[in-house]
């Protein structure tokens, strides 16, 4: 094979993955509405510009044996890659308002083997977990689709340990929570921003639990 060649095929290739990056990110707004509708289900399987799991998974650090929580799992794009890096002995749970969403990323856990990960049909406002049961938790452009933002970082900060992460993923759409805002939102929850990836359009930022100053000695 020729060097012209390969590269008229990787051209093609770069052609092609710049075209569904496209028409994911279109497809994002012009259908965009919240929640997500499952009927429109096959649009999240398109992956969004800078939102790569490469990318969550360097802020996230999933490790084998931790239990960790995703809010809004959409059809499992991010689902079936983290629950495999926590092992058997760890566990992913999911988190969403649509049941029809759970069943479908447990019919795709089911096909492909993937055995670690537990469902819950609930509000991401009352999350039915107790105090610091969790080492990290995250949300794909999940986070603005949810009336408070605000209350559903307090119920994470709650559910994750003192020394867990929280990690958001946010892209342009009309539900897209700003930098500024998430920062805002987070130091209200008593969380704070410790890494951040990405342009402002498609970021994603790490958030940790902020710890209380030390009480100062009585002179």
């Amino acid at each position: 094979m020729n060097l012209a060649s390969t590269l008229g095929r990787s051209d093609v290739r770069w052609g092609l993955a710049a075209a569904a990056a496209g028409t994911a990110a279109w497809s994002w707004w012009a259908f965009d509405s919240a929640p997500y509708p499952y009927a429109q289900h096959r649009l999240l399987d398109l992956p969004l510009p800078f939102l790569s799991q490469r990318r969550l998974d360097s802020l996230l650090e999933p490790s084998r044996g931790e239990r960790i929580v995703e809010i809004g799992p959409g059809t499992g794009l991010q689902t079936l890659k983290v629950a495999p890096q926590l092992g058997a002995e760890g566990r992913l749970d999911i988190v969403d308002i649509q049941q029809e969403m759970l069943d479908h990323v447990m019919g795709r856990a089911k096909d492909t083997g993937i055995g670690n990960i537990s469902p819950h049909r609930a509000d991401a406002h009352e999350l039915p977990f107790g105090e610091a049961v969790f080492d990290a938790a995250y949300l794909v452009t999940a986070l603005g689709e949810i009336p408070d933002p605000e209350a559903t970082l307090r119920e994470l900060r709650r559910v994750v340990k003192s020394d867990g992460r929280i990690v958001i993923g946010e892209f342009f759409d009309r539900h897209q929570v700003h930098r500024t805002t998430l920062a805002r939102h987070a130091n209200a929850a008593g969380l704070h921003m410790s890494r951040l990836i990405g342009p402002q359009f498609a970021y994603y930022a790490r958030l940790e639990p902020c710890r209380a100053s030390p009480a100062l000695s009585a002179p």
